[in-house]
């Protein structure tokens, strides 16, 4: 990395900065000794040996967190690089960059924070002490020194401070097209979502239809879908634009894409022509709107334990089973339904996707479909769809709604969504924290104690630094995810990061707004507490931490 023309070689961020692609390629190094130590505790016979893996979680989960904060750097490398290509890596971005590195290698070498109590360290993966010192290059050193000094974080807050409150810290890294996309989407949330979301969060009300149809007219419905089928055939990174600002105002207006870009994506990759034709008109338009309907009870991501099932009846499916955790189902048209159509299949090979059509329903008939019925679940967050759980008694599907017209593909074509479905998800969560940085700064800076500003205390503005920090290091590992999806490359391992290290700070970011509240923070009436709550979720939903690292490293076992 060159960037020798933005650097002040007398400041300790700037002179730190030029050996950051050194300290990359040295985490390399250390990744690979953390790999194959893992390798030796769980590969038998050339493979992976299950009940290995299982016993070795710590381990294993993580050399997943170790490959995520390495790519991270090395996400932060590439954000500087192109940033000073095109002359915006300004003296904000500098800090972000180089307290970020510096954080998160001190993590690396002193234990990485898998989740609230658990933290990991190297020897905890089997890297011997020796392989550590050898990646705590120089370089590596400077940067942590620099990094992790109060002087620099202090400076990023007043850089923080000058900023208007719709701008986000530091340059996005983003073309000058999707920033404009960004503001576009920005002006929405501010005038239709922002004033009321905590009203609908506190009563538990149903975003409403009149949000929902100028969210159709912008597009937001559509925006993967081909133009050719009715969408505005954009990528995913302009998915990730529009989840992060939509999900900063109200994490439930951001996630309604979110059903919408499922059904679509599963439609694309495994639907016949006439499907395609049918359905992703209706879905890009807003006329339809879809929900997910995988999760049983008592299974949570173990699909290969789904036992709902769907037997043909001459020109219908009837399913039979319950469902749970179903996110907007009332108001949904258009179910995607995993289904069991073939019992004598064992786990993932007997499951098939049906396109089930339903009517809308209301708070007073929910489910007015016969062979269908369901209650609510209530939550402590993530309101303004409501989940419920549902069941099927004889539901009928008509028998062309198989997805692709072939059995057992169901488990496949789901796989397929699952890349964007964690790109989105991570880009909801950036939103998410992005969202409780802003209140908690606003706060920080409006709350007197005694006798000044809570920005004025350093604990106060040390945490504000870290959320910036941490925020834009989770959108660039988010947007690269996007972007190696539009380019349609592989990356199940980029958006699995991208959605294991997004969630968790999040909820790191909710938590801190939250203490810079005090007491306050707690209360109800207080926008803070439904961020607590929208936050939670990130670290569950569209897999769980666990699993997700879980996913990860066997991924990385396995190259």
């Amino acid at each position: 990395m060159s960037l020798a023309h933005d650097f002040d070689p007398t400041d300790p961020i700037t002179d730190a900065l030029g050996g950051l692609g050194d300290t990359v390629a040295a985490l390399d190094t250390l990744l690979g000794a953390a790999r194959a130590a893992v390798r030796d505790k769980v590969v038998v016979g050339g493979r992976i040996d299950a009940g290995a893996l299982d016993r070795e979680q710590r381990a294993a989960h993580g050399l997943a967190w170790l490959a995520t904060y390495v790519e991270s750097v090395r996400q932060l490398a590439d954000y500087a690089t192109r940033l000073g290509g095109e002359g915006r890596f300004g003296r904000t971005e500098q800090l972000l960059v180089g307290i970020g590195a510096g954080e998160y290698l001190a993590q690396v070498f002193g234990g990485i924070p898998m989740n609230q109590g658990e933290i990991v360290r190297l020897a905890d993966i089997g890297v011997d002490a020796r392989a550590a010192e050898r990646a705590r290059i120089p370089a590596a050193e400077a940067l942590i020194a620099a990094g992790t000094a109060p002087g620099p974080r202090l400076e990023l807050v007043d850089a923080i401070r000058r900023k208007s409150a719709a701008e986000i810290v530091g340059d996005g890294g983003l073309d000058e097209t999707m920033e404009a996309f960004r503001a576009e989407m920005r002006r929405f949330a501010e005038e239709e979502v922002l004033p009321f979301a905590h009203e609908w969060h506190l009563k538990n009300d149903y975003i409403p239809l009149e949000v929902i149809g100028k969210l159709a007219e912008l597009g937001v419905f559509g925006l993967t879908i081909p133009e050719s089928y009715g969408g505005l055939g954009l990528g995913k990174e302009s998915m990730c634009v529009v989840s992060e600002e939509l999900s900063r105002a109200y994490i439930g207006v951001g996630s309604l894409g979110t059903r919408s870009e499922i059904a679509a994506e599963l439609i694309l990759v495994g639907g016949t022509e006439a499907q395609k034709e049918e359905w992703l008109p209706k879905i890009a338009s807003g006329e339809v709107l879809p929900t997910a309907v995988f999760t049983e009870p008592n299974t949570g991501s173990d699909l290969g334990s789904l036992r709902t099932r769907a037997v043909r009846d001459g020109d219908v499916w009837k399913v039979t089973g319950n469902k749970t955790w179903i996110t907007h189902p009332v108001r949904a048209d258009l179910m995607t339904l995993l289904v069991r159509t073939d019992p004598n299949q064992p786990g993932y090979k007997g499951l098939s996707m049906l396109l089930a059509p339903k009517p809308r329903g209301t708070d007073a008939e929910p489910f007015p479909a016969a062979g269908m019925s369901g209650g609510e679940i209530e939550v402590l967050g993530y309101r303004g769809m409501k989940e419920y759980e549902i069941a099927f008694d004889g539901f009928e599907v008509p028998e062309g709604n198989l997805l692709g017209s072939v059995e057992g593909q169901g488990f496949k074509q789901l796989m397929q969504t699952f890349e964007s479905a964690r790109i989105q998800t991570a880009a909801r969560a950036v939103g998410v924290a992005q969202s409780a940085f802003d209140i908690g700064l606003k706060y920080a800076e409006e709350r007197i104690q005694f006798g000044k500003a809570l920005i004025n205390f350093p604990r106060v503005a040390d945490k504000l630094a870290i959320m910036a920090v941490e925020i834009n290091i989770a959108r660039q590992l988010t947007y690269f995810s996007a972007r190696q999806k539009d380019h349609d490359k592989r990356c199940d391992v980029e958006a699995g990061m991208a959605k294991l290290l997004g969630a968790r700070v999040a909820w790191a970011a909710a938590d801190n707004a939250l203490q810079i509240h005090g007491g306050n923070g707690f209360a109800l009436e207080y926008q803070i507490s439904r961020v607590l709550c929208d936050a939670r979720i990130l670290n569950i939903f569209e897999g769980a931490a666990e699993i997700q690292a879980q996913v990860i490293a066997r991924r990385l076992l396995e190259d």
